[in-house]
Formats: structure tokens, C-alpha cells, sequence
């Protein structure tokens, strides 16, 4: 059965492996756009900001690598708060969010591509699910603890036309109480490459966002 008539069903078992084939196919899709996005380049915004105050702004200008990985360099950045930060309490808080910002970050990219092999060991432990996600023609795939026990991965699906719309990830850094949601949302380039245009990543134990934005695609 086609991935697109499961995920029209409000729910699937996930030992039937027809959930095993839609969660394949639907990265077969980011595999897919992760091809044509290696023929572009672009530049990502990157915003950091602590209790709603931004702290840094960087431009990068970014492309694929031959392992799918992206290389950024740094096109502009911009800090708040002043230059002198070499000395004292200031510096120590500003260092403590600097780590926090990059531990943070770090598990979010955990989260950025599924590993098949995991997915399916979990799918066995009845740890994936299918479901509708709302609204008509839309349906969710939940993973749950993908990367660390009680986090989830959801990715949402539009079933007509056929395309990954937006993952979301709840999870933690060394306590659940330390937790860190990801949400990620997908745009379409005029060849209908489909790309990840917005991710918005929080870490709720020092009130950080980081808002990463992708824009101005250029043939390579």
C-alpha cells in the first residue's frame, strides 16, 4: 500500500510493517530533496536570543558536502551587550549561556536525520505510530525514544500534494527537566525541492531560543 493512502487512515499498526514502509518511503523523500538541495547554495540566518533579548546574530552561507553534511562559513555576526567581555561575572554568564547555546544546539542535530536501523528496532518495541495529525490531509509519524528514553520525534505529512511539512522533536539534555523542543518547518523552491525553511529551537532551562532561517537559494 503507497505511503500516501496509509497515512490518509487515522491509524495504522505498527506490526503490520506497512508503518515500517511509510516511515522508508518518507525518508526515501529527504533523500530525495537532500539531492537537490546539494545543487544549491544559500544562507541561513542564525538567531540567538536569551529571555526573548537577542545575544547574537550570525550569517552563514551554506551548502552540502559530499556526505550530505552542511558547510557553512560565516558570512556576518553580530553580538549585543558591548566588547568588553574578557573579565568577570559578566564574562562567566555569558560563557555559561555560550556552552548552554551549544550543547543545545548539538542535540538538536541529533534529531536531524532519522537512522533506519533505529527506527526499525523501534517500530519492534511498538515505539512508532501512525496518526492523523488534526486537519484533513494530514497525518503524523511518532517515534518515541529515539534518541534518549521519553523523547519523540513526530514528523507531519500533507497526503495530497505529497510532502513532509514539519518535524517536531521534545526531548532533554542531562534531566528531563532540562527539556529541548526542535520544530522545524519545510518550504518549496520553485523545481519543488523541498528544504527545511524554518527551525526554532528551544531550551526551556535558561529560556534560549535559536531560530535558524534558510533563504536566497542560488544554483551552484
Amino acid at each position: 500500500m503507497a505511503l500516501w493512502t496509509l497515512l490518509a487512515s487515522q491509524t495504522v499498526s505498527a506490526q503490520s510493517g506497512q508503518l515500517q514502509q511509510a516511515v522508508q518511503q518518507a525518508r526515501a523523500q529527504l533523500a530525495q530533496n537532500q539531492q537537490r538541495l546539494a545543487r544549491y547554495s544559500w544562507q541561513m540566518t542564525q538567531t540567538v536570543s536569551v529571555r526573548g533579548a537577542v545575544k547574537q546574530q550570525t550569517v552563514y552561507q551554506v551548502e552540502l558536502g559530499p556526505n550530505g553534511t552542511q558547510l557553512k562559513s560565516v558570512l556576518s555576526q553580530s553580538s549585543s551587550g558591548g566588547t568588553d567581555r574578557k573579565f568577570g561575572i559578566r564574562h562567566r554568564i555569558q560563557e555559561d549561556y555560550k556552552q548552554y547555546a551549544s550543547a543545545v544546539g548539538t542535540l538538536a542535530q541529533s534529531y536531524a536525520q532519522l537512522n533506519p536501523s533505529i527506527v526499525q528496532q523501534l517500530n519492534a518495541q511498538g515505539r512508532v505510530s501512525l496518526r492523523a495529525a488534526g486537519a484533513p490531509g494530514y497525518a503524523q509519524i511518532v517515534i518515541r525514544g529515539y534518541v534518549k528514553p521519553g523523547d519523540s520525534v513526530a514528523l507531519t505529512l500533507h497526503t495530497s500534494p505529497k510532502a513532509l511539512v514539519a518535524y517536531n522533536v521534545s526531548s532533554y539534555l542531562s534531566d528531563p527537566s532540562d527539556g529541548v523542543t526542535v520544530q522545524a518547518l519545510f518550504g518549496t523552491l520553485a523545481d519543488g525541492t523541498r528544504y527545511v525553511s524554518k527551525v526554532t529551537i528551544n531550551g526551556e532551562a535558561k529560556d534560549l531560543t535559536i531560530i535558524q532561517t534558510s533563504s536566497n537559494f542560488q544554483p551552484r
